[in-house]
């Protein structure tokens, strides 16, 4: 596979590789419900018929649960920082 770019900061670029379309939509479903993100491409994996999808999340525009999980990850790397 050819390198990518790095996304911008607060982006990520997910790859979800899974025996089937349905599961590798369910997997990005998720991610969407947490976080701001592009439409999903979608690639044949291998010969057996499993799936590549990606998507370019936004961590800067997280919704719930996310936001959560993110506002008290970052108090807890801030706590070791000050230690």
């Amino acid at each position: 596979m050819p390198p990518t770019e790095t996304p911008p900061d607060g982006h990520a670029e997910v790859r979800v590789v899974a025996a089937s379309p349905e599961v590798a939509r369910r997997i990005a479903e998720v991610l969407r419900h947490c976080f701001a993100a592009t439409e999903q491409r979608s690639y044949p994996a291998d010969t057996e018929g499993g799936t590549r999808l990606q998507l370019t999340v936004d961590t800067t525009r997280p919704a719930e649960p996310a936001r959560s999980w993110l506002e008290t990850s970052r108090s807890s790397e801030d706590d070791r920082r000050r230690q």
